[in-house]
């Protein structure tokens, strides 16, 4: 016989699995989202591996038996964990070909879950890139039948394979897991951070949230959050373990130091900028509902716009009173529908955000939407629980408002934060102890070169200045713009003017490009001094002086600023 079929039997047979968890936590809060369940083979074996296993399973015909043991494992361990019961999200692994076999449908029923106290809505299919799909269009049913059921679908290992854009569009899941080697070292490789960057912008547009996998360092965790990756999990934050932990202080820390670097109060992340501080509770039905009954509410109350159906505290479909209108109109609509429920016709496809999402978040969803949907209201929840809906007027009101208040202190010329964020930045440094560094650069010969060549070439070199810092500078590291061609860089960590020397050769490369060829082959221009003497002025140079708390323990932001301000003199006079 086979080794390794036997090897396979005697795994499944004997039941030889055992279940690790590895949570999924927020990048900007530090909270639990949920758990992978990782399968792990309890006995020595040929079969070195779970990857191994799953291989072997499919080329033996036992892939079912071995998804439907490795499933049950893991909600015999979730639930073993359950005090109180487990409500985090359960992210579970299931090959494509295998979720639309009917024996998967008969097996992982509401009736199987409940044993368990697991709702649908906290069971997330984890579906790998990797795996050939032989059969879309079943596939495609099947994942519609779990949507259905309130089930939540996650697209495993994205950018592992070829055809991951293809399956995103076909799945149209809940989440997205970003393949670990495309996170791996993404602090310093430029093309990950381009691919990140732009799954980050598909995010936004499509309401699918991302788990970046495998971060497994500290830099790569101030990226992803910089980049505004929504999740993440790997070995830095947790290493997948047989009990269910909370997460070390010591990373909701770093999570909450790379956050409070971003600027979030400049970015329009304060927490009354969050969806949960629009809405409001607006009326409900059930979706065994008579059609009638919704008519007559809405009848009754012309200023109702519309409702949420909810199941159970879960929102499943919405109806508005226009749309509703439509369906109940002509010769015939009323008396074919009035006795339906409202199940039948409601709007299954809507806009549901969670409570902390964003203001402009959510406004970059709604807008995203087909026309036909545009000024559907937006349904609002916690833990998938219905807590209220906002409109599109109180949304555009608000995000208007953001926009007002972020154009008033930011600087017009770089769009960089201005004198107020950059003061609250260094507060905060100082106040609370963190490892930081701050910079202070600013251009030496300006006035010079304004006063040869006008304001609005200066303006262009004042833009070269905030275009080279956001090019160099990653990570969600705090740029400040103070005025004229005075900015500032906070970092949270200890840097010196070494950090900062590629970047001020750059610039002053490519100033090069603002002046005449004669200017350049001089090495200078000739202009009157503030004496009014005609003098030579050499070509713009860069000044960058850093402190930091390594060597420096400052009071207060006086103290700070006094002694970067001292530190740039010296090094203006010796650029002299």
């Amino acid at each position: 016989m086979d080794p390794r079929k036997k090897a396979l039997d005697d795994i499944i047979d004997a039941k030889q699995i055992r279940i690790v968890f590895q949570p999924i936590i927020s990048l900007r809060d530090g909270s639990i989202l949920g758990h992978e369940a990782l399968s792990r083979i309890t006995k020595q074996s040929v079969i070195k591996n779970p990857e191994m296993l799953f291989t072997y399973a499919g080329e033996y015909n036992r892939l079912w038996e071995l998804e439907l043991l490795c499933r049950t494992k893991a909600l015999e361990a979730a639930y073993q964990f359950m005090i109180p019961p487990y409500s985090k999200k359960l992210f579970i692994n299931v090959n494509p070909n295998t979720i639309h076999d009917e024996n998967f449908k008969k097996g992982f029923t509401m009736d199987f879950l409940r044993q368990y106290q697991i709702t649908p809505q906290n069971i997330i299919f984890e579906i790998t890139e990797r795996n050939i799909i032989t059969d879309m269009d079943g596939f495609r049913s099947t994942i519609s039948h779990y949507k259905s059921q309130n089930y939540r679908i996650a697209i495993d290992d994205a950018g592992a394979g070829y055809s991951g854009l293809n399956l995103i569009s076909d799945v149209n899941p809940n989440y997205i897991k970003l393949d670990m080697n495309l996170i791996r070292g993404i602090d310093t490789d430029s093309l990950k951070f381009a691919i990140v960057k732009g799954m980050v912008e598909l995010s936004k547009g499509s309401n699918i949230f991302l788990i970046a996998e495998g971060i497994e360092t500290s830099e790569e965790l101030e990226t992803l959050i910089g980049l505004g990756v929504q999740y993440g999990q790997g070995y830095f934050i947790q290493k997948p373990d047989a009990e269910i932990r909370d997460i070390a202080s010591s990373i909701l820390q770093a999570i909450k130091e790379c956050n409070c670097k971003q600027g979030l109060t400049f970015q329009g992340m304060s927490p009354n900028n969050y969806i949960k501080n629009l809405c409001t509770f607006t009326a409900t039905a059930s979706p065994t509902e008579r059609v009638k009954t919704v008519y007559d509410i809405f009848k009754q109350n012309p200023e109702c716009f519309g409702l949420c159906v909810i199941k159970e505290g879960i929102p499943v479909g919405i109806v508005t009173q226009g749309d509703l209108a439509l369906k109940l109109s002509g010769h015939y609509g009323f008396t074919l529908n009035q006795n339906k429920s409202i199940s039948e016709i409601m709007d299954r496809s809507f806009l549901a955000v969670d409570h902390h999402t964003p203001i402009s978040t959510v406004s970059t969803l709604a807008m995203a939407r087909p026309n036909d949907k545009l000024y559907d209201f937006i349904v609002v929840t916690e833990n998938d629980q219905y807590i209220g809906t906002v409109t599109i007027k109180d949304l555009l009101q608000k995000t208007t408002e953001i926009e007002v208040s972020v154009a008033k202190h930011q600087n017009p010329l770089t769009g960089l934060p201005g004198n107020l964020l950059i003061e609250q930045q260094l507060t905060q440094c100082v106040t609370h102890g963190t490892k930081y560094s701050v910079a202070y650069l600013d251009i030496n010969n300006f006035k010079a070169y304004n006063d040869v060549y006008g304001f609005e070439n200066g303006d262009l070199v004042i833009r070269l200045v905030a275009d080279t810092l956001r090019e160099n500078i990653t990570g969600g590291t705090f740029i400040g713009h103070i005025g004229g061609d005075d900015f500032v860089i906070i970092l949270h960590d200890h840097v010196n003017e070494g950090y900062f020397v590629d970047m001020v050769k750059q610039f002053e490369y490519r100033a090069l490009n603002f002046y005449s060829p004669s200017d350049i082959q001089k090495g200078y221009i000739i202009t009157a001094n503030r004496q009014g003497e005609m003098e030579k002025f050499p070509l713009m140079k860069l000044t960058c002086v850093v402190v930091n708390n390594q060597i420096d323990d400052f009071e207060n932001v006086i103290e700070l600023t006094e002694k970067l301000a001292r530190l740039k003199k010296i090094a203006k006079q010796k650029m002299r």
